[in-house]
Parts: C-alpha cells; structure tokens; sequence
C-alpha cells in the first residue's frame, strides 16, 4: 500500500472512532493529516478537524500517538497516558491527554489522542545556540517544572495505578536491571564499556532516594517546545515514564550528549549552582552529589542500551526509520567516549 493510500486509510479510520467519541461533534471531519518524523518510539501524526458543535464551527488540532511495529524501546501506551494524567493539575505545561485505545481495532495499532500545542517550535539539543538569548529563561523553567514533577505525590497518581512502586533503597538496582537486561538481548557485539560501567555502578550504589518521584525518563533539551520568546509551552514524550529515584531526571536531562559537550553549565543552558537552586525550590528536596554523580554514570549506560536496541530493530529489519540506525552508530559512539572518560577518571592512578 502506498503512503498517500495508508493516510487515507488511516484519515477515514480515525475519522470514525473520533466521531464516536465525540458525539457532540457534529460533521466531523479531518482537514489535514501530516507525520511527524523524528521520534522513534511511537508513530505520531498532527491532525486538524473540524465539526459543529452549538451552531459554531470548531477547528482546533490533536496529536495521535500511534505504536509502530517495533520502535527504539518496550512502551507501552497506556503507561505514557497515565502519566500526563498525573501530572495535569501541576503547573507544567503538558499536552492535555484525551483520548486511550489500548486494542488494535480502530487503527490497527494501540494509541492515544492529546490536544496539540500551538504556536511553538521543538527545541533541539544538537543546536542549544537555536535557543539564544533566552538560554537563561529556559534553563530556569527546565529545572523549575522538573522539580515539580518530581515533588508530585505518586503514591496518587494515576501512574502509580499502572505500575509498580519500588522501595527507596531498590530504585537504583531495578533500573540498572532493566537497561542492563536490554543491553544483552539487543547487543551484536561486545559492549566491554558498558558491560564495565555497569560492574562500577553495581560497586558503588547510590544513596537510597529521598523520595519516589515520578520520572519523565526522557527530560531534557529536544523534549519541549517553546514559543522562541523565552517560554516552554509543553513538555512532551512521556512514553518512559514510571517510578523512581528523581535524579534519574536530573542526570539524564544533564548528559553531555545533549549539552553540547558543556560540563559548566546543566542540560546546556544555566550555570550548576542555579540550575541546583532551581531545582531544590521546586521539589523540596536537597541537591546530593554523590547520588548524582551515581545517575550521571547509569545515564550514559541507560543511552548506550537504547542506542543498542535502536541498531538491533534496524538491524533485523524489525524498523526501517534511519534515525534508529543513527542512533545505533553516532550516539552510540558518543556515550562510549562519555563512559570511558568517567570511567577513567574513577580508576586512573
């Protein structure tokens, strides 16, 4: 099937399962639909529709977040809904989630529906100096809503409805279980570096965590949008969110990878000591180092697994998007060289 004939497919699919869920919507229909290519974890569309509801016509715009055949990490659906379901009356700006189909029948795939951000631009962590001059604005509001999400009360939240809840004193191992559990079924050749920093993580755990937090797990420059004039209007793909220790956060949103390679300044953007403030502000709890520096290592392995998985879908031919080959072979490489150094730095002499 052609791509022109799969949209249209999907058009007229989609059409009838938004008519059934929004029955006041009359004479619905889908003005246009257009994928946006980039992530690799779900199959995302921007869709305009327009209907009639109280004798007004209404144009406004989704996101459908559609799982492909295999993408660069497990997912599951629901798990990325029930955390923008927790997270909707913090003072964050988030997608509002509508609507949840966990079955096949409708667009041949598990999916979700949430409202579509309007008037913003990605950010891009490859090009921090697109952000200029308002580096400083966004940097502040990075930390400040990363710190309220990780103050939220999980033990309510409809996230802790899907998952499981670890102890304070195992959401270090259970994570690096997890990463490391993908780096040996996804590798094809000896990950010697990883496999090293794994054994130095394992030796050395972390302090338990101050508080189980909910974890974006994707939270850094390249995952909001802004309106180029100083403000973040959404924080966007929460597809590995779950439960856990908050620096997870912090160190991942921090790695050089999407710093620009600027160990001054945290996630690229404000100098540490603001960044840290910032944070302890928002979250109420108090900046440890030597848990961060822990985080900041499993960040590098936690990438390295995914980059690892990237290259195996691509490689078995389980997905043909280029951007999992990239990411199989340069950001794969990065981390190994980000690894090696702080490896080094541990054990010289």
């Amino acid at each position: 099937m052609s791509e022109m004939a799969q949209d249209a497919s999907l058009i007229k699919r989609l059409t009838a399962y938004l008519i059934q869920q929004m029955p006041a919507a009359e004479d619905l229909t889908i003005s246009a639909l257009t994928r946006i290519h980039g992530g690799a974890s779900r199959e995302t569309y921007s869709v305009d529709i327009v209907y009639t509801q109280a004798d007004e016509t209404v144009q406004t715009g989704l996101i459908l977040r559609r799982d492909p055949v295999d993408s660069l990490i497990e997912t599951e659906r629901r798990i990325e809904f029930a955390a923008l379901k927790s997270v909707e009356a913090l003072d964050i700006p988030t997608p509002i989630p509508l609507f949840l189909e966990v079955s096949t029948g409708p667009l041949g795939a598990p999916f979700f529906i949430m409202s579509r951000i309007e008037n913003s631009v990605a950010s891009v962590p490859f090009r921090l100096e697109r952000l200029t001059p308002h580096q400083e604005a966004l940097g502040q509001q990075m930390f400040a809503h990363m710190g309220h999400i990780a103050r939220l009360d999980v033990d309510k939240s409809a996230l802790a409805e899907e998952v499981a809840l670890p102890t304070p004193e195992t959401c270090w191992s259970i994570a690096l279980d997890y990463w490391e559990d993908q780096i040996n079924t996804n590798a094809r050749k000896p990950e010697a570096i990883a496999k090293a920093a794994i054994r130095h993580l394992r030796r050395h755990p972390p302090p338990p965590a101050q508080k189980l937090s909910l974890i974006h797990g994707d939270y850094r420059v390249g995952n909001f949008m802004h309106d180029e004039k100083g403000t973040i209007t959404g924080i966007l793909d929460w597809e590995m969110a779950h439960i856990g220790d908050p620096y997870e956060d912090i160190a991942w949103a921090s790695d050089l990878l999407w710093s620009g390679g600027d160990v001054t300044k945290a996630a690229g953007l404000i100098s540490w000591p603001e960044a840290i403030a910032t944070w302890e502000a928002a979250s109420g709890l108090t900046f440890d180092f030597q848990a961060f520096e822990w985080w900041s290592i499993f960040s590098s392995v936690k990438a390295i697994s995914i980059w690892i998985s990237s290259a195996r879908a691509y490689a078995d031919g389980a997905n043909d998007d280029p951007v999992l080959a990239f990411s199989g072979w340069f950001t794969h490489a990065a981390h190994e060289r980000i690894l090696s150094a702080r490896l080094a730095s541990k054990y010289k002499g």
